[in-house]
């Protein structure tokens, strides 16, 4: 099979495994913490969601190309996560610059503490996890390794 297609296979079950469980941890930490996720009420209700859909989706196009070539853990690791908390950042930034009738830098403050807080923080470490992950079945799949099989596809009987 093409590495590259199995590169953006692997990719695609990793972002929807990051995007599970971005919204789990924030459920969770939500719940907990008995905090809000967004605590500013001007914000509104779909900047969050869409910061992290956006971020998963940076994990998606990172992973795509990255997995490629699976050989180098670290830095794919590195840089998913880099790239996904950034998105996470920037597009918090916006929705906050396009929702709000604050002044740009009242966007920048709210991206980034956002972004260093407990749910922005969540956003890179779910990435990081997932693309360690990927990375690993991603050289399996380099190396011959077969996807698991059902009890009804063994030819053994």
């Amino acid at each position: 099979m093409d590495p590259r297609r199995t590169a953006w296979a692997v990719a695609g079950f990793a972002a929807a495994l990051d995007l599970a469980l971005v919204v789990c941890a924030y459920g969770f930490v939500s719940l907990l913490a008995d905090v809000e996720v967004v605590a500013d009420p001007q914000v509104g209700v779909l900047v969050v969601p869409v910061a992290v859909g956006a971020s998963a989706l940076a994990l998606l196009v990172t992973l795509g190309f990255r997995l490629a070539r699976p050989e180098r853990l670290t830095s794919t690791v590195v840089i998913a996560g880099a790239a996904s908390w950034a998105t996470l950042v920037l597009v918090a930034v916006l929705g906050h610059l396009m929702t709000s009738t604050g002044g740009v830098l009242g966007s920048v403050a709210f991206g980034v503490l956002f972004g260093l807080g407990w749910f922005g923080l969540l956003v890179p470490v779910a990435a990081a996890i997932v693309s360690a992950i990927a990375v690993l079945v991603a050289r399996g799949r380099q190396h011959g390794m077969q996807r698991p099989r059902w009890p009804w596809e063994h030819d053994d009987e």
